[in-house]
């Protein structure tokens, strides 16, 4: 199929916060949103204002809440990075941090490996690390990963793998990860997923994880939300 995304039509398919932006874009900050998520933006988030005080551009891909950062999230994702990179002449070295939270986190990891332009950083909250495992881990997860994947060739597992983040640790790019888990999460468990994910990230790569006693999934204290912000920001 043929491109449709243009800069005209882009707030159907995206949020960004291009317009709030005075002076030179600096940099990228792509968030992925969680199983789910089917909101849309129609007033602007308090860190879209922050940073486009920063001139950082910020988008949230309004992608299938069921992607998985599938193949065809890719290359959504990608479309529409370059509808924008076009409109305001960012060329290729324009930095770029991949960020998200739960299944958004997976995409943020994911879309390091497979993305047409590397991000710099990726930061994550609460992700999942293991698409095979987590396949199990919820009676409501099944379905939509056999959404994301049914037309992968192979087995469901071999697409899983290959959507999922323990398993790509050899193609990841040499770039710095930081990981947000809170200890009481009940929905991505930290023990099988980002625990697991970093002891082995760390023979490779540059990773830190931070452990958020006494809250539940994806629900930062203030201080971890503070410290998320900042490993972004620091990029630029």
């Amino acid at each position: 199929m043929e491109k449709i995304i243009t800069y005209e039509n882009l707030r159907r398919f995206a949020y960004s916060n291009d317009k709030l932006i005075q002076g030179e874009i600096k940099g990228i900050v792509l968030q992925f949103s969680g199983l789910g998520h089917t909101i849309i933006n129609n007033t602007d988030p308090t860190h879209a204002v922050e940073y486009a005080e920063h001139g950082i551009l910020y988008i949230i891909p309004y992608g299938n809440p069921w992607s998985w950062m599938n193949r065809q999230m890719v290359d959504y994702t990608d479309e529409i990075v370059d509808v924008l990179r076009k409109k305001y002449g960012l060329d290729d070295s324009v930095k770029v941090v991949s960020t998200g939270y739960s299944m958004g986190g997976l995409c943020a990891f994911v879309y390091c490996v497979y993305a047409k332009i590397t991000p710099c950083a990726c930061v994550t909250n609460c992700p999942v690390c293991d698409l095979v495992y987590h396949y199990g881990e919820r009676e409501d997860l099944p379905r939509t990963l056999y959404s994301a994947f049914w037309t992968y060739d192979g087995t469901l597992e071999e697409a899983l793998r290959s959507c999922s983040p323990i398993h790509l640790i050899d193609r990841f790019p040499d770039i710095p990860y930081t990981v947000f888990h809170c200890d009481a999460d009940q929905l991505v468990n930290l023990d099988m997923h980002s625990k697991r994910f970093v002891e082995v990230m760390k023979t490779k790569h540059r990773i830190d994880l931070n452990i958020v006693p006494d809250r539940k999934h994806i629900d930062l204290s203030p201080e971890a939300w503070e410290l998320y912000y900042n490993a972004i920001e620091r990029e630029f």
